[in-house]
């Protein structure tokens, strides 16, 4: 055989016999991806919520109404709290303070949420590969109230906490960056909202 042509017949059984390299990404995201969904809490979501942490500040929310509209069951409102977040078991503490008062309010974790991701198709990229997705997960169930919130948890009252973020189609407790919380019932009617602090 020809010496020149050695190399070249070596080159392409290279590339014959070369493994095949795939091109699937199981956390790429989609142009256009809408995605919904109820479904029980794994042990893996529960993970990643036991990683998130609360920033120390809660804002209350406003409307064009007064304070105390805004704020039914709480007494003597503040607009913004210092935050001491805590899980124990399934069980969400989240300690609120003000200049020389406190009140805690205890969000045991249902066994289901909700889940949802949109392509918002602002051009934004994630660095796993396509869109990048805004996320919610949506977590209801019964709340207890301590110190400022008591009067207001009059027989069952709810709570409606969302947590907000941004990336592609895996989850991690690090795309999560903000929070609101409603809580309603026969005697309360209010909302907080602020950031998500770095993952323990």
């Amino acid at each position: 055989m020809n010496n020149k042509l050695q190399p070249l017949l070596f080159g392409t059984l290279l590339l014959l016999f070369a493994p095949t390299p795939t091109f699937g990404c199981a956390c790429c995201s989609n142009e256009g991806e809408y995605s919904k969904a109820t479904a029980r809490i794994r042990d893996y979501e529960f993970e990643l919520i036991k990683q998130m942490r609360f920033s120390n500040q809660a804002f209350l929310f406003l409307t064009e109404r007064d304070l105390e509209e805004d704020a039914r069951g709480i007494a003597d409102p503040k607009l913004e709290y210092t935050l001491i977040d805590s899980l124990a078991g399934k069980v969400w503490r989240l300690l609120f303070k003000d200049d020389s008062r406190s009140g805690t309010l205890s969000l045991t974790l249902p066994l289901q949420m909700e889940s949802f991701s949109v392509d918002l198709q602002d051009g934004e990229k994630s660095a796993g590969g396509g869109p990048l997705l805004y996320k919610e997960w949506r977590l209801k169930g019964l709340v207890a109230g301590t110190g400022f919130f008591k009067s207001g948890i009059i027989g069952p009252t709810h709570y409606d906490l969302i947590l907000q973020g941004r990336g592609n189609a895996c989850n991690n407790a690090e795309d999560f960056k903000s929070w609101r919380l409603e809580i309603s019932g026969k005697k309360a009617q209010y909302a907080f909202y602020g950031k998500l602090g770095k993952p323990s």
